[in-house]
């Protein structure tokens, strides 16, 4: 292999032409070449994303012996098939989040990425920005004491009457799969421990099990995080660390790219009664930067920082949440 990871991508979404196919052109170990969709504009996007090949079948994508890796950010319930496929075909894959719809989803994926000796992460892309690097520096140093409390919240409006993907059953739909699972994610990744119990409700979207807002708490052993989603809030993606001896704040933690102030990270640390004791910005790609690494492990043969045991682990406490929502 070379020092370049050659990159598929299956299917057209969103996500993929905003997000992900300029992180993969600015990024200096990856190079998309190709991408694969159903639509009957697979060309199209291909010449439009700057990828020289172009399928109109995910098989014929996976089939193609140049292609090193793959990013999957299809429905929810197609990950898992389409990940172990490609890692029967040899390809590297980073599936969006959630990775699966359950646990054991995510156990076959991380049996087949195993099996076939290839790498695979689930795509959450925040925890590589350099503004959570500096929260955990500010906690290991002591500046809040202890950690008590951590509250955080995902929201955005979504039409509620729309046929969007986001509110199908079937597909995996649902507030708390969509951008809830970051809060989880970030309570786990602050606090670098798991929950020990859950408690959680939800707003249906009429008499469908599909959750359009849902809180929880995560009591943990010496704190607790307070997490809330919606598809019928103002847009908010933030998160909190409370301590004994003060605050810190991140309102832009999920998506730094929505912050009207150039798109940058904020930290902001706070004293016991409010006094801004620090604020940094931190101007950087969270997908570029994960494309980054996950190419350069996928070039020196070692797994990724974040780990299939983690994405299990993180896939537990949603289904506890899921439980608990009866």
């Amino acid at each position: 292999m070379t020092n370049v990871v050659r990159w598929g991508i299956l299917s057209s979404a969103n996500i993929a032409k905003k997000s992900m196919v300029p992180a993969i052109h600015d990024a200096d170990n990856a190079e998309l070449v190709a991408v694969a969709s159903k639509s009957g504009k697979a060309k199209q996007t291909a010449e439009e994303w700057g990828a020289k090949k172009s399928y109109d079948t995910y098989e014929d994508l996976l089939n193609d012996p140049e292609i090193d890796a793959v990013y999957i950010p299809l429905p929810n319930s197609l990950h898992k098939t389409w990940v172990i496929e490609a890692a029967k075909h040899k390809k590297h894959v980073l599936v969006e989040k959630p990775a699966g719809i359950t646990s054991e989803e995510v156990l076959e994926m991380g049996g087949a990425a195993r099996q076939n000796s290839v790498i695979w992460m689930e795509g959450f892309m925040y925890q590589f920005h350099p503004q959570h690097q500096y929260v955990k520096k500010l906690i290991s140093e002591g500046s809040i004491g202890d950690i008590k409390k951590i509250r955080s919240s995902f929201s955005f409006p979504l039409d509620l009457t729309s046929d969007n993907i986001r509110l199908r059953q079937n597909l995996g739909g649902g507030s708390l799969y969509d951008v809830g699972c970051y809060c989880v994610h970030v309570s786990r990744f602050i606090l670098e421990e798991e929950p020990l119990k859950v408690f959680s409700s939800a707003r249906k979207l009429n008499d469908s099990s599909v959750d359009i807002s849902a809180s929880a708490i995560l009591t943990f052993a010496n704190a607790d995080a307070i997490i809330d989603c919606s598809f019928e809030e103002a847009n908010v993606n933030r998160y909190e660390v409370v301590g004994t001896k003060g605050t810190i704040e991140v309102p832009y933690a999920f998506r730094p790219d929505k912050n009207p102030n150039g798109g940058k990270g904020e930290v902001t640390l706070k004293n016991s009664i409010g006094d801004i004791l620090d604020h940094q910005e931190f101007d950087a790609n969270q997908f570029t930067i994960q494309i980054q690494h996950f190419s350069q492990c996928v070039l020196n043969g070692v797994e990724p920082t974040y780990t299939a045991e983690s994405t299990y682990n993180n896939m537990k406490v949603i289904e506890a949440m899921y439980q608990s929502q009866g």
